[in-house]
């Protein structure tokens, strides 16, 4: 089996990677890239964590970065702020759908722990879910985010995921955590023209 895993250079989504490593037959990274909402020190630290996370797990193929920054810009002139994280993770998983599609990939890997984030309560996550049809896993749902921490730890991604760069400054001040589906349906097209600007990595 292949899966596509969405990965940001933070602490769970590596972990959740790691978990699938000896399960499936390959693994596709999607990295979505937030800048403007970041600097470079992000993409620099992510690419030193597929660097670390390849060596770990030979069964990662390929990364896939795509701009998501220009998404987040479009969505954040024209639309509600308080949806902003909950449209944010639909749209990334759109793009892992696409690249799922493009690459044969079976499923989603997501490093979501239930409740740790304000898009991360029940609510938001179906919604969230709402924006795709492929299956998506979710290995870390149950786990307390010091286990998670201690896996990270032991697989050698923590200090790599917590090296320093800009927090994502798209975050708002009050995220919706009971999201409404309407409030973060955008077009398509926004969709599509991230995924065809994606850069491609080879590992």
């Amino acid at each position: 089996m292949k899966i596509v895993s969405l990965i940001s250079s933070g602490i769970d989504s590596p972990v959740a990677t790691h978990l699938f490593c000896d399960k499936v037959e390959e693994i596709v990274l999607v990295h979505g890239d937030i800048r403007p909402f970041t600097d470079e020190r992000e993409l620099i630290n992510y690419l030193k964590l597929v660097d670390h996370l390849k060596k770990k797990c030979a069964r990662i193929s390929k990364s896939y970065i795509i701009p998501h920054g220009r998404t987040l810009t479009s969505y954040k002139d024209k639309c509600i702020s308080r949806y902003t994280c909950v449209f944010c993770k639909r749209m990334l998983l759109r793009y892992a759908e696409e690249i799922a599609k493009k690459e044969g990939a079976s499923a989603i890997v997501m490093g979501d722990s239930l409740g740790q984030v304000a898009s991360q309560t029940l609510q938001n996550i179906k919604v969230i879910d709402n924006a795709v049809s492929i299956p998506i896993l979710r290995p870390l749902i149950g786990f307390d985010k010091e286990d998670i921490i201690q896996i990270a730890r032991d697989i050698g991604t923590y200090d790599l995921s917590i090296a320093p760069s800009v927090g994502c400054t798209a975050v708002p001040s009050d995220p919706a955590t009971r999201s409404v589906i309407d409030k973060v349906v955008i077009v398509l097209k926004l969709v599509n023209d991230a995924v065809s600007n994606a850069r491609l990595i080879i590992h």
